[in-house]
This record gives C-alpha cells, structure tokens and sequence, in this order.
C-alpha cells in the first residue's frame, strides 16, 4: 500500500534520488574505511590519477554512464561498484519508504541498513566489519530507541545483547566442533547494532534467515565452483539481507507460525 501523505510517484522519485545521494557518500566509506582514511577530506577523486572529481561528474549512477565508467582526466577504468551502491541504496530507501510509510522509525531503519549497505561490500571486499560503524552503529539504535523506534532503551539493550549473543555462542559451539573459527567478532557487533534497532525477534528471525541463505550459497559454490569446505565466506551481506527480509517479513511470519504450533 503507497505511504500517505507525500505519497505517488514524485514522491518515489525524491525518496530514490536522495537514496543514491546517500549511496555516493556509502561507496566513499566503503573505499576508505578499511584503509583507515578520513570519509571527509580531502574530496572525492580518482585513486589512480589523484583528480578530484567535479560536482558533474559525481551525480550517482548518471555520470558513470556518461562517462562510459572512465575517469574524464586520465581514462582509467572506475569500478562499476559504484554505480551498483547507489542504485542500491536508492532502491533499498524506496522500499522501505514504501513499506514503512512516513513513519518516525524510517529515519532510524534509513540509517541502519545504509550502515549494513556499507558494511556489507567492506566485507565482500576485505572480510572485515569495521567497528567504526557496528560500534557507534549499536549506541545509535540505542538512543534512537528514546525517540524513533517502536521499542525503549531496555529493550534495545536487551535486543543488542540477543543478537550478538546467539553468534557468539554459535561462534564458541562451531570453533569447539569444527576446530577452527566459526563467526568472526565482526558479526558478532553487526547483530548487537541489528538487535539494538530491530529488537530480539527481529534480530533472531536476522540470523535463522541469514544462516539459510549463507547454507544455499555455500552449498552452490560447493557444487559449482568446487571451493573447499574451509573457503571463508563474509557472512556480514547474509546478515545484511536477513535483516531487511526480517524487518519486512518478520511479523507475519511470526503470526503464521504462532498460528500454526499454537492456534
């Protein structure tokens, strides 16, 4: 059902644009967090060539297909990574608009999965979690518990420690079977930070979906690429997408299974 008010499709529109704007700013995180330089300064520009990239050719998505994915000073090739964020956060902020609505929660779930956007392809790339984003990430949902979202600080407390805590336990029982590390502590803090803004269930519905999706692909790649059973896999994008498929899914899934086992 469309939001109201401020709903249709120019609505839509604002929503998506200011979702790429936000996934601009999430490529720039996802290059210089892991090398541990500021998002702030200097501006963007080219890592190869050191040109800094004007305001025209830095709208999202548009100036890459305009400048057919080259830098316009020295030609080298730009990642199509970051075309592929900013339509990716564009979409992800229009869903949630348009399943959420002008809610006061939308500002925090805006800000949450923005952060598991970039957290996701710092994994993919680095298999890190970088703790300058799950750390604050969790005091935010925390403080955005008094304000925007459904459920108080106690319980924000009490989901943070939920659902990092079911990883860290499934990381102790899977180091003790498998003798080598099961969950690494970035995914661990991502859960408290998801726990922390979703709640308990929300959060252990995250990693029952997560856990499944990560079984499929790695049960392809086993089949399919012939990797080994001891290939790492970043389980923070699993997590990432669990999340969203709890936070859109969770309750009716809730109600058809209490329904089912208990009605």
């Amino acid at each position: 059902m469309s939001p109201e008010p401020f709903a249709g499709p120019f609505a839509g529109a604002v929503v998506a644009l200011v979702g790429a704007i936000f996934g601009s700013f999430a490529n720039v995180c996802i290059h210089r967090l892991p090398r541990r330089l500021s998002v702030v300064r200097p501006g963007s520009h080219c890592p190869h060539c050191g040109a800094a990239v004007r305001w025209f050719d830095n709208l999202p998505v548009l100036s890459y297909l305009l400048l057919r994915g080259r830098c316009r000073s020295c030609g080298s090739r730009i990642s199509p990574r970051y075309p592929l964020v900013e339509a990716l956060s564009a979409l992800l902020f229009l869903l949630l608009w348009w399943e959420i609505g002008w809610s006061r929660e939308l500002p925090a779930y805006l800000a949450l999965f923005e952060a598991l956007l970039i957290i996701s392809f710092i994994d993919l790339e680095h298999q890190i979690i970088p703790d300058v984003i799950s750390l604050p990430g969790t005091l935010a949902g925390v403080l955005a518990s008094l304000f925007l979202l459904p459920h108080g600080p106690l319980w924000a407390v009490f989901g943070g420690l939920v659902g990092g805590g079911v990883l860290y336990a499934v990381g102790v029982l899977g180091g003790v079977l498998l003798k080598q590390e099961a969950m690494g502590g970035g995914d661990i803090k991502l859960m408290a930070m998801v726990g922390a803004f979703l709640g308990w269930k929300i959060a252990l519905l995250t990693i029952i979906f997560a856990a499944f999706l990560g079984s499929l692909t790695g049960g392809a790649m086993l089949l399919l690429l012939r990797h080994s059973r001891r290939t790492p896999i970043p389980f923070g994008p699993y997590l990432a997408l669990g999340a969203l498929l709890a936070l859109l899914a969770g309750n009716t899934l809730l109600a058809w299974y209490f329904d089912l086992f208990l009605g």
